[in-house]
């Protein structure tokens, strides 16, 4: 859900990285983090639990302009991977505007993504929303190894709608842009629709 600051004329809007635990999420976002000029981003903040960490931090690209004449600013977070941290998961989709669904396309990872896909829509209906209402996409990171699945399997497995989906290598910066390009204009045209 979309927050309007009326004084500093901003749209505020929520992008969250879910997925399985080190499939990739707090990396994309290191990633665009490091890429990012330091005037168009805020202060990256980690939350660490025991073995992983959740990620926050806010910035205002350049490429996207202004809609009525309010600066639109995206705020990502990554969710723990780990179903231990369940209730961290939740909160974190409070508000959400946009999903990015990090798959690891490694073949031992297979149950681990189609169990965190279910969750996620699970916790989303805890929250009072349905996957088809938000506007998501689906990223197949670590294509760069060898023991890997096909395209076909992870959309057999996570995609069975045909919805958007991007091959990544995040560690090299692969896709990274590209997914978040694509859900930031997703998440715009139904703001404006």
């Amino acid at each position: 859900m979309s927050f309007i600051n009326y004084s500093t004329r901003e749209i505020n809007l929520k992008l969250v990285y879910y997925g399985p635990g080190l499939g990739g999420k707090t990396t994309n976002l290191i990633y665009i983090y490091n890429k990012v000029t330091a005037n168009n981003k805020g202060k990256m903040i980690s939350l660490a639990t025991e073995s992983e960490r959740t990620l926050f931090f806010d910035f205002l690209p350049l490429d996207l302009g202004e809609i009525k004449g309010y600066k639109t600013r995206f705020h990502l977070y990554t969710v723990p991977g780990q179903v231990f941290y369940n209730a961290s998961r939740k909160l974190i989709l409070r508000g959400v505007d946009g999903l990015i669904f990090v798959a690891d396309s490694q073949i031992q990872l297979r149950e681990a993504n189609i169990d965190s896909f279910k969750n996620m829509k699970e916790n989303l209906i805890e929250q009072g929303y349905r996957l088809p209402e938000i506007p998501y996409v689906i990223q197949y990171n670590k294509r760069d190894l060898s023991n890997i699945l096909t395209i076909e399997q992870l959309d057999q497995d996570l995609n069975p709608g045909g919805i958007k989906t991007f091959e990544a290598v995040a560690l090299s910066g692969i896709g990274v842009f590209d997914t978040l390009k694509c859900i930031s204009k997703m998440v715009l045209n139904k703001l404006m629709g």
